[in-house]
């Protein structure tokens, strides 16, 4: 390729997206952004209630498989990661959460500088355009549209679900994205005028119209070219012709949590017994490099419900023709929902701060595919422990790009892990047996009254925990004093000038909640960096606690205790 650029960005993924769109905005650039995958304009993409589709294909995503896991019965886990344009932001579930401000609260006092929520405040603003308009803490002018899909306007069970989690004595939250995280309430998602607010959809479609703007799809990037400690550009392998493209300015990797570990060891950037094994030569040292790996569980409750109202009798062929009939022609209905619209977070045990367990609320009984998973009628919660001390790892095992790295979470490593499963397993059945459901709660179908202990407990989970798809923090940002760090606070990859990784694979823990928002932010965060454009200001905003965090589970007693349901 002769056209010279000053900026090239490998994925065009949730953080490739918006680095795209901001390094373009003033014309001032020449970017190249390059993506493996294609187009993103289909329909199972765009109508948020198929989002069981695209993930479950080799078109739209790379369907990595992580080896056996030793603390979860030698299983080997789905890891799908997007291989479209909008990445993962197109094969997600669409679910908007930002995290609890602590988590980046921590960020900074693990060593990370600027990155404390009254930092990250003003970029989670910039990006969004919530339904309710700007106030403190939401935005509203943003690219990326984020909602409430139906507003639980049709079904009972969003809101009974609610009121069963404040019936066990947890506060309610008017929104989980604003001062107060904790508690039950409604849930966002990213979602425009009923269709995917995918980033692709949110940043590139204005972007692609610029001529500063360079997009090649269809294309895999085989490393990053270095001169010295120096990144100059980048290999790309496109209809079986290996070419190099050089960057005056810099090399920016938004390949995501496995593909940007995976390209820094194929450029030989990484641990030394890892680089030697796989059989690439070492250019610069770098222990973190795919070390550090974290995700989220999660497991379904299921219950059979006693009235005739879950999407349970939408599943069948006619139906789903008829859904998908109304979106096409007016973007509305149940085509134009992930069905995600109630929810909740709250804490395991007495002592923690923030939240650390998740509820996603569906008023259906599905598998993982989409599937109804029962006869009749159900309703599911999908509950999830949000912050793991489990680490695992990505290591290349060739020097071929093609060829899929090992991938091992270690899922459950940590004691303190399944602990918190245990926890997480009866405060759900406790609060998924409280009076505001009985007129609906048939028999739990899912895990079964059959599991109580804490051995039946741990083998249940063992069985049936799946991965809520968040892999992450696999090029940790870090201080200079911090040995496995791979980036510095400027998204910098420590040791190599003009090399710059921007994704989710930087954060140095996992944030409590779905990653898709996080990552938005700090491309846009980064996106500033970049440019050398002033920071946004930070703002100082209160952010709710419990007081008695220390010394209470909950805020109040428990209306029906698990032990006299």
């Amino acid at each position: 390729m002769n056209k010279q650029f000053d900026y090239i960005i490998v994925g065009a993924g949730s953080a490739g997206c918006v680095l795209a769109n901001r390094l373009t905005e003033s014309g001032e650039n020449e970017v190249l952004l390059l993506e493996t995958g294609g187009n993103d304009k289909n329909i199972l993409i765009q109508m948020p209630t198929a989002l069981s589709y695209p993930m479950n294909t080799e078109k739209f995503c790379w369907q990595f498989y992580s080896e056996p896991e030793p603390y979860l019965d030698n299983r080997k886990m789905h890891c799908p990661r997007g291989k479209v344009m909008g990445g993962s932001s197109s094969i997600n579930g669409m679910v908007y959460v930002r995290g609890h401000a602590r988590d980046y609260d921590q960020w900074e006092e693990d060593g990370v500088a600027g990155w404390s929520f009254k930092d990250c405040l003003p970029y989670f603003k910039r990006s969004e355009s919530w339904q309710g308009g700007e106030d403190d803490y939401r935005g509203g002018s943003g690219p990326m549209a984020t909602c409430g899909g139906n507003n639980m306007r049709l079904n009972p069970l969003y809101q009974a679900f609610i009121e069963a989690g404040h019936e066990a004595g947890y506060p309610k939250t008017d929104d989980y994205n604003g001062e107060q995280q904790e508690g039950f309430g409604a849930m966002h998602m990213t979602v425009d005028q009923g269709v995917r607010a995918s980033a692709s959809n949110a940043y590139i479609n204005e972007a692609k119209k610029r001529s500063n703007l360079t997009i090649i799809q269809s294309v895999l990037v085989q490393k990053v070219l270095l001169k010295g400690k120096t990144a100059v550009g980048v290999e790309y392998k496109i209809n079986n012709q290996i070419k190099t493209v050089n960057a005056s300015k810099e090399v920016i990797l938004s390949a995501g949590s496995v593909g940007s570990p995976q390209l820094l060891q194929l450029s030989g950037i990484g641990p030394v017994d890892v680089l030697k094994s796989a059989g690439v030569e070492l250019h610069h040292e770098l222990p973190g490099v795919g070390e550090n790996l974290q995700d989220h569980l999660e497991v379904y409750f299921q219950y059979h419900c006693k009235k005739p109202i879950t999407l349970n009798s939408k599943l069948n062929y006619f139906s789903m023709t008829l859904i998908g009939a109304r979106w096409l022609l007016f973007k509305s209905g149940l085509g134009a929902t992930n069905h995600f619209e109630s929810c909740g977070f709250i804490r395991s045990r007495k002592g923690l701060e923030w939240p650390n367990i998740q509820y996603h609320f569906l008023p259906a009984a599905m598998r993982y595919d989409g599937k109804s998973s029962m006869d009749g009628h159900g309703y599911q919660v999908h509950a999830g422990v949000n912050k793991p001390a489990s680490r695992g790892s990505i290591k290349i095992n060739s020097p071929d790009p093609e060829a899929k790295p090992t991938i091992l979470f270690n899922y459950l490593q940590s004691e303190q892990d399944r602990k918190d499963w245990r926890d997480c397993i009866r405060l759900t059945r406790e609060i998924l047996n409280q009076p505001a459901l009985d007129d609906f709660r048939g028999d739990e179908a899912n895990p079964g009254p059959e599991v109580n202990t804490d051995d039946e407990i741990d083998a249940w989970v063992r069985a049936n925990v799946e991965s809520a798809y968040h892999a992450s923090c696999t090029c940790k940002m870090g201080s200079d004093k911090d040995p496995m760090a791979v980036v510095n606070n400027k998204g910098q990859v420590n040791g190599i000038d003009r090399l710059r990784v921007v994704d989710s694979s930087i954060f140095p823990t996992i944030t409590n909640g779905n990653l898709n928002g996080p990552t938005i932010m700090a491309a846009e965060k980064i996106a500033d960096v970049i440019l050398g454009i002033q920071p946004l200001s930070s703002v100082n905003i209160n952010v709710w606690i419990d007081p008695d965090w220390q010394n209470s589970q909950r805020q109040r007693e428990v209306k029906r205790p698990l032990t006299s349901s």
